[in-house]
């Protein structure tokens, strides 16, 4: 009897971190047949067997190749291929993480052609509409048929859009499945080869910052903003950044200085970067993933936006969300450094088995 097959849709290189825990409980369970489907949202010439090695997952089955253009020609683009694709396989169900276009795209042509769709990451809410990826969440909710919850704000959210119980199941984090099996994967390794490696054998203690948002990027004023808060905290310790190459462009030409005490980077490898990280003192951040990660590994984290869509790692983790103003954002910072920064604790169904969870609902649903 042949399996139901899921397709596992993933266009960006943070998807993949959230699909790997999936795919090997996919494989562990043997319930149902899988395809990894790369829309190739986001194009990035590093994504090659290592990559894939790495996350402990096979190459994808399908790549649709449609990478560039705006949000617009984007999310058409994958539209058109991914209907294609469905059209020819039919598959059981399509499961998309997240809030990137891909994520919007295929869960529309999905629910079209009479496909259910799994939301992994559903129910969370930053109530900030200048956000794509807000856009994005709340129309894949509109439509999804399973809601797989990483925190208990998503919950709430979803009840309150009158989504039916019985497909809604809080499960945890396979965000958190995943840097749990990566940093266990690094202790056994040698580090040596990694591009951070050297920063790290030459710095006892220091801070990471990765900013990478339009409302902290993209501007003359908000670039300075920044500037400021990195001058402050690299007065009292060294800071590596790896840049965005978006952010790196428009430091040079809006001609912001830094200051002394900064290591710019390019963008890191997944495990170069947990490696990084793992053992800062603070990261400094306006990304949501990272403020995830950093609750899982009980990394102080200050966060320099004004809103999250993850307020359990404020509530129970050890995330500060301080805003974009240089004053409130450096004495968060200087709490941390002088000890005064919290840890915080790993919310109860971040224990590295969501995605179990997840492949045995879709088993019971499915197969």
């Amino acid at each position: 009897m042949t399996k139901p097959c899921i397709h596992l849709i993933a266009g960006a290189r943070p998807n993949f971190m959230k699909i790997a825990p999936i795919v090997r409980a996919l494989q562990a369970d043997r319930r149902l047949a899988w395809k990894i489907v790369h829309t190739g949202q986001h194009y990035d010439r590093d994504m090659n067997e290592v990559f894939f090695e790495e996350l402990g997952i096979p190459a994808p089955d399908v790549r649709l190749g449609c990478g560039g253009g705006s949000h617009a020609e984007q999310t058409g683009k994958i539209m058109q291929a991914y209907e294609q694709l469905c059209a020819a396989e039919k598959p059981a169900a399509c499961l998309v993480v997240g809030d990137v276009n891909s994520t919007l795209a295929c869960s529309i042509v999905a629910k079209k052609a009479g496909i259910p769709v799994a939301h992994v990451e559903a129910g969370l809410r930053s109530g900030d509409m200048s956000m794509p990826e807000e856009i994005n969440r709340l129309v894949t909710d509109s439509i999804s048929d399973w809601f797989f919850v990483t925190e208990p704000s998503g919950l709430e959210h979803l009840r309150r859009e009158g989504k039916p119980e019985a497909a809604i199941f809080d499960v945890g984090h396979v965000m958190v499945d995943n840097v749990l099996y990566q940093a266990e994967k690094l202790e056994r390794m040698d580090t040596s080869g990694l591009e951070t490696d050297a920063f790290k054998r030459a710095h006892a203690r220091y801070c990471v910052v990765t900013l990478h948002r339009p409302s902290n990027v993209d501007s003359t004023e908000s670039l300075q903003r920044v500037a400021e808060v990195l001058r402050a905290v690299a007065a009292e310790l060294p800071i590596v950044f790896p840049v965005h190459p978006r952010t790196r462009a428009n430091i040079e030409k809006h001609g912001i200085d830094l200051g002394p005490n900064i290591t710019l980077l390019g963008p890191q490898a997944y495990m170069s970067f947990l490696h990084l990280w793992k053992d800062a003192v603070l990261v400094l951040t306006d990304s949501g993933g990272l403020q995830e990660e950093t609750t899982a590994l009980g990394v102080p984290c200050v966060t320099m936006r004004e809103n999250t869509e993850r307020p359990i790692t404020v509530d129970e983790g050890s995330n500060v969300l301080a805003g974009t103003q240089p004053a409130n954002v450096i004495a968060a910072a200087y709490a941390v450094l002088r000890g005064e920064g919290k840890r915080g604790r790993r919310p109860v169904l971040w224990d590295g088995q969501a995605a179990q969870r997840i492949v045995a609902l879709l088993a019971q649903k499915l197969a």
